[in-house]
């Protein structure tokens, strides 16, 4: 096992992939390092070209094929970002690259990879089911399959972040890193603990799509029945075999997190670093809240910044409810002149804002007994929501908080 990922190798491919990539300085943030206690740096690789990390093992591998390899033509299966990886590192080489996607991968991924030059070919809801198809279609056609992260090589090129965070931050202590199928995690670990042994290095998985955890538990791959979470590009059933045992051997623990703490997670960075980060590049960002130590320098790997724009609205406006800066409540009035008015003077006097108003007068067959108004309103949060329901009591309404929308 140790003969494939080397520290040879590895300066290889930080050698090599440096053709391609742009420097991702780390960032630190006082946000976090004051929330944590440690002092938290950011290594944004969705700052990168292609948005994600994925370049820099799709650019290595491909650099280690055979040119009769690279002219039968490349496929591989990807979420995402492994696709806008192989399809720009291919077109470096002159390769044609076909690219088999879940039929639930974000457009904007869709559309970049294709920008590259990648012919996408959608198939399948998760990921495992569009690699099957994947290798069906080498067979049949000859391609060379390039797996996004059942492959030493890949991982390798992956690794060259911690070549990078390591010569930036030499007494790093901990690294951050998400998990899909293992990838990232092999080559970050690898490489760390080859460099300093004393790093600990921490994986993270969506707590619904926790193949790694399950597989670490049971000592072999284990393949998970569903993968159901907002971060799509960890989203896998089931983890590289052949990038197993490093696991095994280099990461020192895992944290899970729920598909909420990503969205908190979400506004936090767009807030706190006016960065855009997707969902499965902010589960090292939701795991700082679950370190267990304090005083430490730590960095999280942001994976990738591919949201489209229509995902990125879905999270803030559930970002923006779960906070309580944005709520609904539900009141009878009596269907006379002056009570909307009432209503909108009571929240306006405790700075609360109106962005929306329903107002049904057929609730009720008797309009006497009273017409339902639900107003949303935007607030500054938990405290801010509890004085403004307070208020609407205190002026004679009888609110009820109900399921928000916008």
């Amino acid at each position: 096992m140790t003969e494939m990922l080397t520290l040879d190798a590895f300066e290889e491919a930080s050698a090599k992939v440096q053709e391609v990539t742009q420097k991702t300085g780390l960032i630190e943030s006082p946000h976090f390092s004051a929330q944590t206690g440690n002092k938290v740096f950011f290594k944004p690789e969705n700052m990168q070209r292609t948005g994600a990390y994925k370049v820099r093992g799709a650019y290595y591998k491909i650099s280690t094929l055979t040119d009769e390899e690279r002219e039968r033509g490349l496929i591989t299966a990807s979420a995402g970002n492994h696709a806008q990886g192989v399809a720009f590192a291919a077109s470096r080489y002159g390769a044609k690259a076909t690219i088999v996607m879940p039929t639930t991968t974000p457009l904007i991924k869709v559309e970049r990879t294709q920008h590259y030059g990648g012919t996408a070919v959608l198939h399948g809801d998760v990921y495992d089911e569009a690699c099957e198809y994947a290798m069906q279609l080498a067979e049949e056609n000859g391609y060379t399959f390039i797996h996004p992260f059942n492959d030493p090589a890949v991982a390798t090129g992956q690794g060259t972040i911690a070549m990078e965070i390591v010569k930036e931050l030499p007494l790093v202590d901990y690294i951050l890193v998400p998990i899909g199928g293992g990838g990232l995690a092999t080559g970050v670990s690898t490489l760390a603990k080859l460099l300093n042994p004393h790093i600990k290095v921490i994986g993270v998985e969506p707590a619904n799509a926790a193949c790694m955890k399950a597989s670490l538990e049971a000592g072999h791959v284990v393949k998970l029945p569903s993968a159901n979470t907002i971060a799509d590009g960890t989203a896998v059933l089931e983890p590289g075999d052949k990038i197993f045992p490093y696991i095994q051997q280099n990461l020192d623990d895992i944290i899970t997190v729920e598909d909420d703490e990503l969205i908190s997670a979400f506004l936090d960075m767009v807030e706190n670093h006016k960065m855009i980060v997707e969902n499965s590049g902010l589960l090292t960002v939701a795991a700082l809240k679950h370190l267990s130590f304090t005083g430490k320098k730590v960095v999280s790997i942001l994976s990738g910044g591919n949201m489209d724009v229509i995902t990125m609205s879905s999270v803030i406006q559930h970002g923006l409810i779960q906070r309580d800066r944005v709520f609904t409540v539900s009141t009878l009035l009596p269907d006379r002149p002056g009570e909307l008015v009432r209503v909108a003077q009571t929240i306006a006097s405790m700075n609360g804002n109106v962005i929306r108003l329903d107002h049904n007068q057929f609730v009720n067959t008797n309009r006497n007994e009273g017409v339902e108004l639900r107003v949303t309103i935007e607030a500054y949060g938990t405290d801010h929501k509890n004085q403004i329901v307070a208020a609407l009591e205190a002026a004679g309404f009888r609110p009820k908080l109900i399921q928000a929308h916008l």
